[in-house]
């Protein structure tokens, strides 16, 4: 005896979840069923059902012509091939538009070849055709409706997939494509139960059959309808209407997920792994920046370009934005193997075009950087190679100066060798006032860049630009709380009070190509980085975001300041002043400039004394040459003055 599986036993399961479709003969004959339905209907009307008057003789001539008349029309705009279960506006509208032109052609017919047969009867034909269109159009409609409401109801009444109740923000048109696009995607068994908006006009209205919300109701609709998720198209992530309805979002435990624009479908589908969690990142996003491109694009355009540091979170979007200015030559150079070959395909795909170089190398080798500026020649220089992470810096300081400081001073040096246009470094906030060997580390680069700006016979014009953490960078506190929220927890928190400011790497770039315009030589760019962010609230919403609930499903846990961390950033040291820009986002940070021959001598003996590989050696050298470094939480704090005093020593008596 044959087996039967699951699927054969019950054929509409079967029909349903193998993607079948009803023949379009069977359309046909329905929707013809419809339309002489529809007409009698119609006739029956304009006679009052007193059926004793009904000329049959009459109605059934009407009833044959009509038919004759739709039946061309019908095949012409190919009504019976539109899949019922993906049936939509457009398709609506052009069942009513064909009944209007089947009324038109059956009309004309009639009056140019059917007096016998209206028997001057004019008054009551007009009536009868004009119901006819609403009913008609009205049957048809409901039909394609009441097939597609049955077989999202069967789909997900048959698939063993979850289904998810959503709630679509907006009701635009943005919002009607994305309802659309989901409902005839049985993969992703979503019920779509309405729209929420923020606009007033739209409160109570209907779109595509389904009612437009405020955001209001959202607490009532996730007791009601049992809500799920909120679906946001997230190319305005940014309006303030939005942070309003997702932070109630959060609150309500309805998770939030973002859908890319129509334009960014596949295929003019959106892909189940395009619907993404909305991120933390979306939420510290920020109004988008406008710099000049034009004056950014003189600047880059058909130069020769160095980036150091290329692989890296900032390196590489510097990578990518100043490719997109079309350089003559891009040289990209990194010691990390893996994240450099994975830019390099990145842009053998989306600059096929590209002129450029990889280069496996480490700055702070001078022979190896000599033959990268002989053989290369560039014109511009992007300085984004450094050692970032404070913790590991503070354990291993020789290493934090032989890259971040020897290996600024190697770029440095060859800039000026080989005339080099500009030279724009990357630094950071930690470099102001800073407790941890990295930022120190940071702030002595600074120094030596600042200093070369009035190097006798230099052609070369050295920028700074200093911002604070980048959302999302290698290693940073976002990626690390998204992984252990994937583990389960817990998170771990340093210090209930410790901030940080937050800017995109997209963004902070941008500013970086802008103050590179601006430049004349020894600037310090500081931008403007808002306003900091408390790690502690940025952790509890992230738990919401995840769906979860803080202190049930995961616990945050406070480990203590690391070594050399601080719990609050400065971006301008307290006696620093700064200068405004014409752009309102950057200013220039007015800070003590040093001689080039003392910070050079500082700088030479600084690098003698790290061979010796002595950390306590190496950092009470750092301090004297940077005062402002003063250790926090870190086993160097011995080396610091016993009073509030600065130390006496400054740059020039090292020097």
């Amino acid at each position: 005896m044959k087996n039967l599986s699951p699927l054969n036993v019950n054929p509409i399961k079967n029909f349903l979840l193998n993607d079948k479709h009803l023949h379009p003969l069977i359309i046909l004959f329905i929707d013809m069923v419809l339309i002489s339905c529809a007409f009698t209907l119609s006739f029956f009307i304009v006679e009052w059902f007193e059926f004793f008057r009904i000329d049959l003789e009459r109605y059934s001539a009407y009833i044959v012509l009509f038919n004759l008349a739709a039946l061309p029309i019908i095949f012409l705009l190919k009504l019976h091939t539109r899949l019922l279960r993906f049936s939509n506006t457009i398709d609506l509208l052009h069942i009513f538009f064909a009944t209007l032109i089947v009324t038109l052609l059956f009309l004309s017919g009639v009056l140019l070849f059917g007096d016998h047969i209206i028997k001057g009867n004019y008054k009551a034909l007009y009536q009868v055709l004009i119901i006819n269109i609403f009913v008609c159009s009205t049957l048809l409609i409901i039909f394609r409706l009441l097939a597609k409401s049955f077989y999202l109801s069967m789909v997900q009444h048959f698939s063993n997939k979850k289904a998810h109740r959503v709630l679509i923000y907006g009701s635009d048109k943005n919002a009607v494509l994305v309802k659309r696009a989901l409902e005839n995607d049985q993969e992703m068994n979503y019920i779509i139960e309405g729209f929420i908006d923020i606009e007033q006009n739209r409160f109570n209205s209907y779109v595509e059959q389904k009612k437009v919300y405020h955001f209001s109701d959202m607490e009532r609709l996730k007791k009601q309808k049992n809500i799920d998720e909120l679906l946001i198209v997230n190319e305005n992530l940014d309006q303030k209407s939005k942070q309003t309805v997702i932070e109630c979002c959060m609150r309500l435990g309805i998770q939030v997920l973002t859908i890319p624009p129509s334009k960014n479908w596949l295929s003019g589908k959106v892909a189940k792994k395009q619907i993404r969690e909305l991120q933390i990142e979306d939420l510290l996003q920020r109004k988008p920046i406008n710099i000049s491109c034009n004056m950014v694009k003189k600047h880059i355009k058909g130069k020769r370009i160095l980036i150091t540091g290329a692989a890296g979170s900032i390196g590489s979007e510097i990578v990518r934005q100043v490719l997109s200015y079309k350089p003559s030559f891009l040289i990209l150079c990194d010691n990390a193997e893996s994240p450099l070959y994975n830019i390099q395909l990145e842009i053998e795909e989306n600059f096929p075009n590209a002129n450029i170089e990889i280069v496996i190398a480490d700055v702070k080798e001078y022979d190896r950087m000599y033959k990268l500026f002989d053989v290369c020649r560039p014109e511009v220089v992007y300085h984004a190679a450094a050692y970032k992470h404070v913790p590991l810096m503070e354990n291993n300081p020789f290493e934090a100066i032989a890259v971040n400081v020897g290996g600024t001073k190697n770029i440095a040096d060859l800039s000026v060798e080989f005339d080099i246009e500009k030279f724009i470094m990357i630094s950071t906030d930690k470099a102001v006032n800073p407790t941890n060997v990295m930022g120190a580390s940071k702030r002595l680069a600074e120094i030596y860049t600042q200093s070369l700006d009035s190097f006798p016979h230099g052609k070369t014009r050295f920028i700074t630009t200093r911002f604070g953490n980048v959302l999302g960078s290698n290693g940073s506190v976002i990626p690390r709380f998204r992984g252990q929220i994937e583990k389960g927890g817990p998170i771990t928190v340093t210090h209930p009070e410790i901030t940080r400011y937050f800017m995109t790497i997209p963004e902070a770039v941008q500013l970086v190509l802008e103050a590179e315009t601006m430049g004349q030589g020894g600037e310090i760019f500081v931008f403007d980085m808002g306003k900091p962010v408390k790690i502690l609230d940025m952790a509890k919403k992230m738990i919401q975001l995840a769906g979860l609930e803080e202190g049930k499903d995961i616990e945050i846990v406070f480990t203590g300041l690391r070594p050399g961390e601080k719990l609050y950033e400065e971006l301008l040291a307290s006696t620093e002043l700064t200068i405004a820009t014409h752009h309102k986002k950057i200013n220039i940070a007015r800070v003590q400039n040093y001689p080039y021959k003392q910070a050079n001598k500082a700088i030479e003996e600084l690098l003698k004394v790290n061979l010796h590989h002595n950390n306590e050696e190496v950092v009470r050298m750092m301090k004297k040459i940077v005062p402002e470094f003063l250790s926090k939480n870190s086993v160097y704090e011995d080396l610091d003055p016993n009073t509030n005093q600065q130390i006496s020593q400054s740059i020039e008596e090292v020097g």
